[in-house]
């Protein structure tokens, strides 16, 4: 009978759908909820910039400015470069031309 038991207790807790595993997918669709819930937020600020681009002249006038680089007359842009970075497995090789 104990053996029988401890057989049992070892399918409950070890099993194909067993403790180990529910606990493993109840941490996983907490993880996933909350990509669901970052990427509804996104979905949100995405569609309320694309109303304001349909309709507010001066969110039009901002995104030309910032992503085309628009200014008015008079108006001087400074742009600061972006840090350029090299690959990390980039090595220069040396040519052999005989």
């Amino acid at each position: 009978m104990a053996l029988v038991a401890l057989l049992l207790f070892v399918h409950v807790v070890f099993g194909e759908n067993g403790m180990l595993t529910y606990e493993h997918k109840r941490a996983e669709t907490k993880q996933l909820q909350k990509e669901i819930d970052r990427l509804q937020d996104e979905n949100l600020r995405m569609t309320q910039h694309i109303r304001e681009l349909k309709s507010d002249p001066k969110a039009i006038e901002k995104e030309a400015r910032e992503q085309l680089r628009y200014a008015r007359p008079g108006e001087v842009i400074y742009t600061i470069p972006e840090a350029h970075q090299t690959p990390s497995n980039a090595t220069a090789q040396k040519r052999d031309n005989r």
